[in-house]
C-alpha cells in the first residue's frame, strides 16, 4: 500500500492564496456610529465635515463599529491643517488600540449639501485610501435631505474599471469607448444596514414612548416643499450651465480639429504637386509629412471626466426632485382626503 503525502504550504502561501478580492455586498453600520455621524454633521451645518470610519472587513460584509470626527480649523494654512489632521488621526488610533476598541480603518464619512458630493476631490480621496485599504467606503450624509423625514445616508465606492482608467489619466472619447465606460460607471452604491446589539434593541424598546407617532413621523407630513425644491432646481440649473460649458469646449475642439484636417489636406495636395514637378525635373522628392509644421501638431482632446461627474450630479438632483415631488403629491392627496371628510 503506497501513501502519497501532500506538500505542506507555508503561512505566506496560504495567506496569499486566501487574499481574494471579494466585493462588498453590504455595509453594516452600528446604530451608535450612525448617530455619531448624524450628530457631527448636523452640529456643524452649513460647514461640511469629515471623519474616520473604523470597523472590520469580514467576507462580503463591511462592518462599521466606530468612528471619530476630524478636527476642522478655519483660517490656517492647508499644509498645517493636513499635518495636524494626520497627527490627530494617529493619536486617536493609538488611544483606541490601548482601550481594545476596533481601530481598523475601513473608510471615512463626510457631510454633503443637497447631494453635491460627486467631485474630483472625492475620487482623489478614494485613491489615497485604496493605496492601503482595498475595500474602503465613503459614507455620505445629507442633513438637509434628512430634514424632510428621510435618512439620507448612503455608502459609496469607486468601481474597479473606473479606478483602472483614472490611474492612466486618459479620458478621451476613444479610451472611454474602448473601456465601455459611461457616466453611471464611476461610483457604486452599496446597501447600508443599520445594526444594533440585542441589549441596545431591548433598551430602545424599554425607552420607546407610548405615543402613536414620533417627531420623525410628523416631519414626513410637512407640506412645505418650496425651500427644498427651489434649492434642488437652483443647483440643477447650475449643473446644466456647467454641462453646457463643457460641451462648448468639445465643440471648439472639434472645430479646430476639422480646420486642421482641411489645412493638412491642402498642404498635402500642394506637396504632392510639387513632388510631381520635382520628379519630372529629376530632383529629389520631398517627404509628404513635415513634423515641424504646426498643422501636423496633435491637438489635445479635452478630458471627459468633468462632464461625466456633472452628468452624474444632474442625475442625482433629478432623482431627488422626482422622489420628493412624488412624496409631496401623495401627502397633498392625503390632506385633500382629510379635508373632504
Amino acid at each position: 500500500m503506497t501513501t502519497t503525502s501532500t506538500p505542506m504550504r507555508s503561512f505566506a502561501q496560504a495567506a496569499s492564496a486566501e487574499e481574494i478580492a471579494v466585493p462588498s455586498r453590504v455595509v453594516q453600520i452600528d446604530g451608535l456610529v450612525a448617530l455619531k455621524i448624524i450628530k457631527h454633521c448636523k452640529e456643524c451645518m452649513p460647514a461640511l465635515v469629515t471623519g474616520q470610519l473604523l470597523g472590520l472587513d469580514i467576507g462580503s460584509i463591511l462592518e462599521v463599529t466606530n468612528c471619530f470626527p476630524f478636527p476642522s480649523r478655519g483660517g490656517e494654512e492647508e499644509e498645517e491643517v493636513e499635518a495636524d489632521g494626520a497627527n490627530y488621526q494617529l493619536e486617536m488610533m493609538r488611544c483606541l488600540r490601548e482601550v481594545n476598541v476596533d481601530n481598523n480603518t475601513v473608510g471615512w464619512y463626510q457631510s454633503t449639501y443637497m447631494g453635491s458630493f460627486q467631485t474630483v476631490e472625492l475620487i482623489e480621496t478614494f485613491l489615497n485610501y485604496q493605496e492601503n485599504i482595498k475595500r474602503c467606503v465613503c459614507i455620505i450624509y445629507d442633513p438637509l435631505r434628512s430634514g424632510q423625514g428621510v435618512l439620507a445616508l448612503k455608502a459609496l465606492k469607486l468601481s474597479d474599471s473606473f479606478m483602472e482608467l483614472y490611474r492612466t489619466q486618459v479620458f478621451t472619447g476613444e479610451k472611454l469607448r474602448e473601456k465601455n465606460m459611461t457616466w453611471k460607471d464611476i461610483f457604486e452604491e452599496i446597501p447600508v444596514k443599520i445594526s444594533n446589539s440585542v441589549l441596545v434593541s431591548a433598551l430602545m424598546t424599554e425607552l420607546e414612548s407610548d405615543a402613536p407617532a414620533s417627531q420623525c413621523d410628523f416631519d414626513r407630513l410637512v407640506l412645505s416643499t418650496n425651500p427644498f425644491m427651489e434649492k434642488n432646481l437652483e443647483f440643477l440649473i447650475e449643473c446644466m450651465d456647467d454641462l453646457s460649458m463643457e460641451q462648448q469646449k468639445f465643440q471648439y475642439y472639434y472645430r479646430n480639429l476639422s480646420r486642421q484636417q482641411v489645412q493638412q489636406q491642402s498642404w498635402l495636395q500642394k506637396r504632392r504637386a510639387e513632388n510631381v514637378a520635382r520628379r519630372l525635373s529629376g530632383e529629389e522628392l520631398l517627404p509628404e509629412e513635415d513634423p515641424s509644421n504646426p498643422i501636423f501638431k496633435t491637438l489635445p482632446e479635452p478630458s471627459r471626466l468633468d462632464s461625466y461627474l456633472i452628468t452624474n450630479q444632474i442625475a442625482n438632483y433629478c432623482g431627488q426632485v422626482n422622489g420628493f415631488a412624488g412624496q409631496s403629491l401623495s401627502k397633498m392627496y392625503l390632506m385633500d382626503a382629510f379635508h373632504q371628510d
